[in-house]
């Protein structure tokens, strides 16, 4: 399963779509978001497991992966949350941002 980070803020997917909805049980994860100091360099990228659930196409399907997934030490929690961790990810290559241009006084 292909999952691609929109957004990503201090580590964590808030925005994503599955590009590739196959081998559910073997997530990764592409990166198509600017990324300032601190959203992605302080460890594992992390997408909450009901975002996960849903990508994969519901709970039935899910569930069996997610036991699989533990086994691997790849559930984590985060403030109380659990979590599929990616420590390795791709990125895909987007421009930045062109800086705020301010009109003239």
């Amino acid at each position: 399963m292909k999952i691609r980070a929109l957004s990503v803020f201090e580590g964590i997917v808030y925005h994503c779509w599955a590009i590739d909805r196959s081998h559910p049980c073997r997530p990764t994860l592409e990166v198509e978001a600017v990324l300032r100091e601190g959203d992605a360099d302080e460890g594992p990228l992390l997408l909450p497991v009901a975002d996960y659930v849903t990508l994969a196409g519901g709970p039935d399907i899910a569930r069996p992966c997610l036991g699989d997934l533990a086994k691997k030490g790849r559930i984590v929690d985060h403030l109380g949350v659990a979590h599929i961790a990616f420590p390795f990810w791709t990125p895909v290559a987007i421009d930045r941002p062109a800086p705020r241009v301010h009109p003239p006084e």
